[in-house]
């Protein structure tokens, strides 16, 4: 039997395993911020990482929040994961953990809490695990705050990441990512009485209304594919008080760094429509995009992988969604994401996991880990 059906023979042999973990996993709810529940997971993926690497974890502690390290002397490849998800506490009391036939599901079962019991699994199936770093974050959801800087030192030490958010439902994984930007917009007017005299007022609602309409024709329908959403919105106090402030938060997606910056530009030229409204713009670009220029050999290696495994062809996908991916790939390190779960539906309540899909992307990870880690200097040669 070949190395590949050996690996693949090993990984179905896990399965069991890797969905009662799965279903553990779930049942340790990590919202963000809940630093009670984020520890008590922290723990328990401490414990499973050290079993399966030999090394004990580094409990990095940013702000108060736990993020856990394995890292390698001579790091090579860094599996680059989270697990925080969006779901508030209790939500796995109305929606557990449930199985039906080959598909999971149950809170964060996608994104990405599979992706990280097929990490530890694909580990189990590598002889020699002394050149892989892990890095486990708790607050991605949240915009990797903390943990960005942790991230990019990881990186920088690796000559590959291997980031095991899930894949595309069709099982693809993902060489591109649209970088994203975050603002607030905070409008100051006038508070008046609404019915009294309402032109003494500065109405910070109609002020938010026309830079909602000017947000919105920053976006594009072309190609570039751009984004500016307006999303949350809070304005006003009484329903018969003129509002004397208003505050809208703005989504901002797009396939290019020069994109994100135009947009960032225009935002920060904003002018209040009303005289004498003041607005205020806070946030700007969070995550660069990710090119796909970077995955590309690391895609080759993993279809190389796929094809020994008997699996078909595999595919690079462009993702519209932004992960931790976004900021390795900034700094040059050859990047290739969507190595976990095949599944989706994230952040809904229909997000599930394809069950019998776990054991050939476990043995794919396991193997294309393999195959950069007995690649040294692999990173460096790519970047110079």
């Amino acid at each position: 039997m070949d190395h590949a059906r050996r690996l693949r023979h090993a990984a179905d042999k896990l399965q069991a395993d890797m969905v009662d973990q799965l279903g553990t996993l779930v049942a340790y709810e990590s919202a963000p911020g809940s630093l009670p529940h984020l520890e008590s997971c922290a723990d328990l993926l401490a414990r499973w990482g050290t079993e399966v690497l030999g090394r004990p974890a580094q409990r990095v502690v940013l702000d108060g929040l736990p993020h856990l390290l394995w890292p390698a002397v001579d790091q090579r490849v860094l599996l680059l994961g989270h697990f925080d998800t969006v779901f508030p506490i209790g939500t796995t009391e109305t929606r557990p953990f449930t199985v039906r036939g080959n598909v999971a599901t149950g809170p964060g079962v996608c994104d990405m809490k599979a992706g990280i019991v097929q990490m530890f699994a694909a580990l189990r199936l590598i002889e020699d695990t002394s050149t892989v770093g892990v890095l486990l974050t708790c607050d991605e959801e949240s915009g990797s705050v903390t943990s960005r800087p942790l991230i990019e030192r990881e990186a920088r030490r690796s000559g590959a990441v291997l980031v095991c958010e899930a894949a595309t439902p069709e099982g693809h994984v993902k060489v591109a990512r649209k970088g994203g930007s975050v603002y607030r917009l905070t409008i100051q007017g006038r508070a008046a009485h609404a019915g009294v005299e309402p032109q003494r007022g500065i109405n910070a609602t109609v002020e938010v209304a026309h830079q909602v309409l000017a947000l919105g024709a920053l976006g594009t329908a072309d190609s570039a594919g751009t984004s500016v959403t307006p999303t949350l919105l809070s304005a006003g106090t009484t329903t018969n008080t003129v509002p004397e402030s208003a505050s809208l938060a703005v989504d901002v997606r797009a396939w290019s760094k020069a994109e994100l910056e135009r947009v960032d530009h225009a935002i920060r030229r904003l002018q209040p429509h009303l005289s004498e409204a003041t607005l205020t713009v806070c946030g700007g670009i969070n995550r660069y995009p990710m090119p796909a220029e970077l995955a590309q050999p690391l895609l080759e290696m993993a279809r190389s992988t796929a094809l020994a495994l008997g699996m078909p062809d595999l595919v690079g996908a462009y993702a519209a969604g932004a992960s931790d991916g976004n900021f390795t790939a900034a700094l040059g390190v050859p990047t290739l994401d969507g190595l976990g779960a095949v599944g989706g539906g994230a952040h809904s309540a229909d997000e599930y996991v394809c069950l019998d899909r776990m054991p050939e992307r476990t043995a794919l990870l396991a193997g294309l880990v393999e195959t950069v880690s007995s690649m040294e200097g692999f990173g460096t040669q790519l970047v110079a």
